[in-house]
């Protein structure tokens, strides 16, 4: 892991200031979800992706039943679903 030399205190609701710089860099904007990670003895916070429920893409999704699938996925499901 490379350090920025940023250093934030917690608040006292648990709460720390992601600097402008930072989101800037990673696009992250007010009111998107970050994930929360915990690698050994580190925190990471990730912008959320919404992924395939099979494989973990996170490109070309849709909806289906309330969970993602992406096209490729999809289009293997209707085969299965065309051989019954």
């Amino acid at each position: 892991m490379k350090s920025t030399g940023i250093v934030r205190k917690v608040d006292e609701l648990g709460r720390v200031v992601i600097p402008i710089e930072l989101r800037n860099k990673f696009n992250i904007n007010i009111k998107d979800p970050i994930e929360i990670f915990v690698d050994g003895s580190s925190i990471v916070l990730k912008k959320f992706e919404p992924n395939c429920v099979f494989c973990g893409s996170s490109k070309n999704l849709i909806s289906y039943k309330d969970k993602l699938v992406c096209e490729k996925c999809a289009g293997h499901i209707s085969e299965l679903r065309s051989e019954d």
